[in-house]
């Protein structure tokens, strides 16, 4: 069965071929020729995640999904948030955002933060939203030369080789993870299984679709 994820972000596209079954063709937006910016226009990730979804469904007539992330720190108020992609301005990198994240927390002794997933699939014309949540620290710096966005300076508070308390001086940061270490503790492997879940256990009634 062929599924279209609402996305052209190559890192994206390999986390979540690496978690879904082998019974669905995973394409991104450019397989469907679709070269347009998506709407993201929504004032929280769930509404975001939706739009998104709904509008590749409308507009080219396949069944997908399309997730949207937030980071969530405590002391700046659940900020960045929504706006995490955007969080240094319209025409920012991710650089750009952890730099400012950096130095707004610079200060402060708080340090607690949480990557919220949300993924929206449309089937038949129908939503399904899945979660997935992971909470952590943000680091003092930036660490790691794998995955992306804000993995450089987010660590989650689980090990994910033995399930223990990272002490202070032995926190990894998501880039410094192997994607399968770190496919098995993120927010995005979290909502991706869930997805997975449901689409294998209702795969036998979704339409076969070969576009």
């Amino acid at each position: 069965m062929e599924l279209v994820f609402a996305t052209n972000n190559p890192h994206k596209l390999q986390e979540i071929r690496s978690i879904l079954s082998q019974h669905f063709e995973l394409k991104g937006l450019k397989d469907i020729c679709c070269n347009e910016e998506l709407p993201e226009t929504q004032p929280t990730i769930e509404g975001n995640a939706s739009q998104k979804a709904f509008y590749v469904h409308k507009n080219y007539g396949v069944d997908c999904f399309a997730d949207d992330t937030g980071l969530e720190i405590e002391a700046l108020g659940g900020n960045p948030g929504v706006m995490s992609a955007r969080y240094a301005g319209e025409q920012c990198s991710f650089e750009d955002n952890m730099n400012k994240v950096l130095n707004e927390m610079q200060s402060i002794e708080n340090r607690k933060a949480c990557f919220r997933t949300i993924i929206s699939l449309i089937i038949d014309g129908k939503e399904h939203q899945f979660e997935g949540r992971v909470d952590g620290i943000i680091l003092k710096e930036k660490r790691g030369e794998e995955g992306f966005g804000y993995d450089p300076i987010f660590a989650p508070v689980i090990s994910p080789s033995n399930g223990e308390m990272f002490k202070d001086h032995m926190e990894l940061s998501f880039a410094e993870m192997p994607l399968e270490e770190k496919n098995r503790i993120s927010h995005r492997g979290r909502a991706v299984r869930k997805l997975n879940e449901f689409l294998t256990a209702n795969f036998q009634s979704l339409p076969q679709q070969k576009r």
